[in-house]
């Protein structure tokens, strides 16, 4: 398969292993930022093959992972109207809200939950059911607001009265440069994401390199992309070097994609933005321009920010997220916490981290 089986010829991923392990002199500390970056490496084992010294910390990267647990409950709280629909994406119905309740758990108590695969379906249930209400909960990086934003301007067009966004999409370069500023910071080099970079192109990771002294390599998804981007990271950091290097250029281009860019800046203005164990990152969200503002969900239904009460337990799924620990170092993984009775949200995404371990390591899930 072009594109795919070539990247993960394991004679070639042991040709990068070696020069990986010949460049390398000293410790390094690199985080992936993305999610299915995170997967592919424990699917594959590829942090095991690294020389001794070389961590892999596991970032933010996971969309569903980082919607604030007050998000979740402002939809299951809009859900409550028996004249509401609420459309998400599927990974969504299964994470908890602040208030320990999902929206799978609101679905199967009454509420009219539906599960799309693009926002633009869930334009499609407004335009034929006119008399309910339609919303559709955004979430994600610059990858999806693109497509929320055309969604906007097509229930415009069709004069959908009915149809509303509960808002969360994340911008990824703030929440990079968030992380390098934390004075307990580990991080040394990142591998950029690069559906995200498809999108928004390279043009705000030069200076944060510059300024937090890391390199970046913008990296793909296969075995074969995230090694070269490993090698790229230590190979500047050997050399005391600081530079943004695209390492995916099948799929990116420095300047993005301009056309989306376009849309979402028509829609969408930049904001500070909540993220699920990390706290306020600014300029890390998008929220609605004035123009579009009648499709705001949260001025619709009257909903808070903050309408959650955070119960405790033993996740430490923050930190996950944080690259501070790993998923085997909390006291619920696998045991109280798993696929099917989650804590939080990195074990319910197809995306996080934990449900990468318990899927690929499961002695670990287990011990």
């Amino acid at each position: 398969m072009r594109y795919v089986e070539e990247f993960r010829e394991a004679e070639a991923v042991q040709t990068w292993v070696a020069a990986i392990a010949q460049r390398v002199t000293r410790p390094w500390t690199l985080m992936e930022v993305c999610g299915g970056q995170t997967h592919s490496i424990v699917r594959y084992g590829l942090d095991t093959l690294l020389p001794e010294g070389v961590t892999l910390l596991h970032g933010p990267g996971c969309p569903v992972c980082v919607t604030p647990g007050a998000v979740i409950d402002q939809a299951i709280a809009i859900a409550a109207d028996p004249q509401v629909t609420i459309c998400s994406f599927g990974d969504m119905l299964r994470v908890p809200g602040d208030r320990q309740q999902s929206l799978q758990q609101a679905r199967a108590a009454g509420a009219q939950v539906q599960i799309v695969y693009s926002p633009l379906d869930a334009v499609a249930i407004a335009a034929k059911n006119r008399d309910r209400q339609v919303v559709f909960l955004a979430v994600g990086f610059e990858t999806t607001a693109p497509a929320t934003a055309l969604a906007i301007a097509q229930a415009q067009q069709l004069g959908l009265n009915n149809f509303s966004i509960l808002l969360s999409h994340v911008r990824v370069a703030p929440v990079m440069a968030q992380l390098l500023a934390d004075p307990d910071c580990r991080i040394q080099a990142f591998l950029a994401a690069g559906h995200v970079c498809t999108v928004a192109g390279l043009a705000e990771y030069p200076a944060i390199a510059q300024r937090y002294r890391v390199p970046i390599a913008v990296t793909g998804f296969e075995p074969l992309d995230i090694l070269q981007g490993i090698y790229t990271c230590i190979d500047q950091l050997e050399s005391e070097r600081f530079e943004v290097v695209n390492c995916y250029g099948r799929a990116v281009q420095p300047g993005g994609n301009p056309a989306a860019q376009q849309w979402v800046e028509r829609v969408f203005a930049i904001a500070d933005q909540d993220w699920r164990g990390l706290g306020t990152i600014p300029e890390g969200g998008l929220q609605f321009q004035p123009a579009f503002k009648a499709f705001d969900a949260r001025c619709r239904f009257a909903v808070t920010e903050a309408i959650g009460i955070t119960t405790g337990s033993d996740c430490i799924s923050g930190l996950v997220l944080q690259g501070q620990k790993q998923p085997c170092d909390c006291p619920a993984f696998g045991r109280t916490c798993t696929p099917e009775t989650p804590l939080g949200a990195p074990m319910v995404s197809s995306e996080g981290a934990c449900a990468a371990y318990y899927h690929y390591r499961p002695i670990i899930a287990t011990n």
